[in-house]
């Protein structure tokens, strides 16, 4: 767009930022370092501005200059206006002084950063931290903190409970709320949030992304909003800005980016984002890796992932073009990307049929019967003093999984997923019940029973794990050889050091980490996120495993990045005849692994697996109202699809060590009874012969039909640490 053409379109609105020519770069041994270029773009008064991209695109660069907060040795050029709503003359807020500076971050622009924890001074109580910001900038404490309350309460929180807690006291989405009103109680007019919500569980992101959106209408609110999470980011954006290698790719208004995406980047961005609206096998990834910020490729930076890209691309810059007044973008084969790259949203659209085979033809490798697991906790700040309480991680669980099978387990942080992920493979020993490798009770085998047919140390090599980081379970002094030649030399110690090396190379070639000769030299620090996961996939496969527990495995990882990981592990189960039970907050991601591989999703609430089923029918036609709720919440790519109302009672999840009676989720439930606060329902059948579903809702003859509904204000009365949080009805 012309500098004209740009001055014109400012005239023509209210806006009240306007990013000129934004360049951040860092000076480093190697060279200079441009990890934001020439970023041009203005912010209208009262819109939200979504900003997304992959990790390392320049997200978080651009949301620090917006408030000249680039840590050094940084060095920001170009200008960031700030409008006054009075009409007075524009600051630029890269020339203000510290002092001006410090006072225009808070009264004018504030920001949300993505770990709520770091942000909060472990030894200080919430209140402190609230009347310390307020006396910082002059305005009176019982105006502040009456600000300070009114926001709390906006935003469903209990203002005394939690002024008077420490930061540790409070759950992740608390404290994360409690953050978000702290950067409005001097009633800034722009709010940037950089990943506000990436470490929270569903129901608590889009409970955040709802309140968002009501304290936006309510205060008058700017946000510029940053995510790689796209369909987040379109539920809650009013126009969209695309990254890519530290530029802006395209902008432009949500609905018109998602139906009508013109850089080939970011319809490759929506294509390869697991979600629950494409048909898996529209589902791609992007071909090759983001540019080094120190060596950046000639012409479009794009060109060498592209496949429209032709010669003109390779060695001219594009700039940015006008595509409809509204819309604009860095590419000059704008007009082709739709047809030469489709889309499409219409998975939930389609009749869905599932396989009605019995899963149980298949052999059983592990099966839980009855499993309850117990752990000792402390019992607050006065633990030294002794006191402890029992905590049920999990509780009368019944699982199979049988060979060459994948489950998928998803719910909230704190319902017991890793706990039974750890159970299945022999780590936690069971309070109740059993845990059994091919018949062979495991906890005898490790006992050393006279009675065990399969020793312990056979079952431990067959039942493997793959952590969510996995650069802190690589040794960061052992190259990639060394880590994987240990396996092989441990289940194959007849091999030769060159058979072994042979097949190291084999391994890493397979799994696209060419030259495999320079991957096996490195050392962990000198890969990637998705190239550790690699390695750390080849190692467990080395074991020839029979089941391997992953993790959160790919959650750590890029969403482009995320399908081509889990189509990774669902090729390599094919050659090695593998079992994977996959541990997720995310249901898109569960999805994805568990229909591709014909595989089950067992949804987890407070340690008890309350739905478990084929993938298809859970996404399509759930039966548990938790599993709904979970559905609900996972962004999807329609931003004009009206959301409804919240279909739990509370945001909060209970305390898990003091879980209501019954059922667990009468409490949060909307469907709720009041037998349902004094029976704890079993496993019925649910929509087909291989869908279980723990909900009273389930028999059309229990006393459920004909019990009271449970009035709002009991069945939300929290329990433990979540006494005082209110409810959302």
């Amino acid at each position: 767009m012309s500098t004209e053409t740009l001055e014109q379109a400012r005239s023509d609105r209210d806006h009240i930022l306007s990013v000129e020519d934004v360049t951040v770069e860092f000076d480093m041994e190697r060279g200079v370092s441009t990890v934001l270029d020439g970023a041009t773009i203005d912010v209208r008064r009262e819109e939200i501005l979504g900003v997304v991209g992959e990790s390392g695109s320049g997200k978080s660069m651009l949301a620090d200059s917006l408030l000249d907060a680039v840590v050094e040795p940084g060095q920001v050029s170009g200008s960031v206006e700030y409008y006054p709503p009075d009409g007075g003359e524009p600051i630029d807020v890269l020339e203000l002084s510290d002092d001006e500076l410090s006072e225009f971050r808070w009264e004018k622009m504030s920001m949300v950063f993505q770990g709520a924890m770091s942000s909060w001074n472990p030894t200080m109580k919430l209140r402190a931290h609230f009347e310390e910001t307020v006396e910082a900038h002059d305005t009176p404490i019982d105006v502040g903190m009456k600000r300070a309350y009114r926001l709390l309460e906006d935003l469903y929180l209990d203002a005394d409970r939690v002024l008077d807690s420490y930061p540790h006291e409070l759950s992740g989405g608390m404290k994360q709320r409690a953050l978000i009103a702290l950067s409005l109680v001097l009633e800034p007019e722009v709010l940037v949030m950089d990943e506000p919500t990436a470490s929270l569980d569903l129901l608590m992101q889009r409970s955040i992304i709802n309140l968002l959106n009501d304290l936006q209408e309510e205060y008058g609110l700017t946000m510029v909003f940053i995510s790689h999470n796209l369909p987040l980011v379109a539920n809650l954006s009013d126009r969209i800005a695309v990254l890519y290698a530290f530029q802006l790719a395209e902008v432009g208004p949500t609905r018109e980016i998602i139906e009508n995406a013109s850089h080939p980047y970011t319809r490759l961005l929506l294509e390869s984002t697991p979600n629950l609206d494409a048909p898996l096998d529209e589902m791609d990834t992007i071909a090759g890796s983001s540019p080094d910020p120190i060596n950046i490729p000639e012409g479009c930076r794009f060109h060498t992932r592209c496949p429209l890209a032709t010669s003109r691309c390779r060695n001219e810059e594009p700039e940015m073009l006008d595509v409809d007044g509204t819309h604009t973008v860095a590419c000059y084969h704008w007009e082709d990307a739709a047809r030469e790259i489709p889309i499409s949203f219409d998975y939930r659209e389609r009749e869905y049929s599932v396989d009605e085979a019995a899963a149980d033809e298949r052999a059983p490798v592990v099966e839980l019967d009855d499993v309850t697991i117990e752990f000792e906790v402390n019992e607050g700040v006065h633990s030294i003093l002794g006191g402890t309480s029992t905590l049920r991680a999990v509780e009368g669980v019944d699982l199979d999984v049988y060979e060459n099978d994948v489950v998928a387990v998803v719910g909230e942080s704190g319902c017991g997923k890793t706990t039974l992920g750890k159970t299945l493979i022999g780590i936690h020993r069971p309070a109740e019940g059993s845990v059994s490798y091919r018949g062979q009770d495991v906890w005898e085998a490790r006992d050393g029973s006279d009675d065990a047919t399969i020793p312990f140390e056979e079952i431990r090599l067959a039942l493997q794990m793959i952590h969510q980081d996995p650069g802190s379970s690589l040794n960061p002094n052992k190259r990639v050889k060394r880590t994987l030649s240990k396996p092989l030399h441990k289940m194959h110690p007849q091999m030769s050091r060159e058979e072994r090396h042979s097949q190291i190379l084999t391994m890493l070639e397979h799994v696209g980490m060419t030259p495999p000769e320079d991957y096996a030299d490195r050392y962990p620090h000198q890969l990637s996120g998705g190239e550790k996961q690699r390695v750390a996939l080849i190692r467990a496969l080395f074991m020839n495993p029979d089941l391997i527990l992953a993790d959160e495995a790919v959650s750590a990882l890029d969403v482009s990045l995320r399908v081509e990981m889990m189509d990774l592990f669902l090729e390599l189960q094919d050659v090695f005849d593998t079992s994977f039970v996959f541990i997720s907050h995310d249901l898109s991601n569960a999805r994805y692994l568990a229909e591709k591989a014909d595989g089950r999703i067992a949804v987890m609430y407070l340690g008890e697996v309350v739905e478990i089923g084929p993938a298809e029918q859970i996404i399509q036609d759930p039966q548990h109202p938790y599993t709904k709720a979970l559905i609900w919440a996972t962004p999807d790519f329609d931003p004009g699809d009206d959301a409804e109302e919240l279909p739990v009672r509370s945001i909060d999840i209970p305390d898990p060590a003091d879980p209501p009676s019954g059922c667990r989720f009468h409490t949060r439930c909307p469907d709720a009874r009041e037998v349902c606060s004094r029976q704890r329902p079993e496993g019925y059948a649910g929509a087909n012969d291989r869908n279980v579903v723990s909900c009273f809702r389930a028999d059309p003859d229990h006393e459920y039909w004909n019990s009271e509904p449970i009035p709002d204000d009991e069945a939300s009365e929290p329990s433990g640490g979540d006494a005082g949080t209110e409810s959302r009805s």
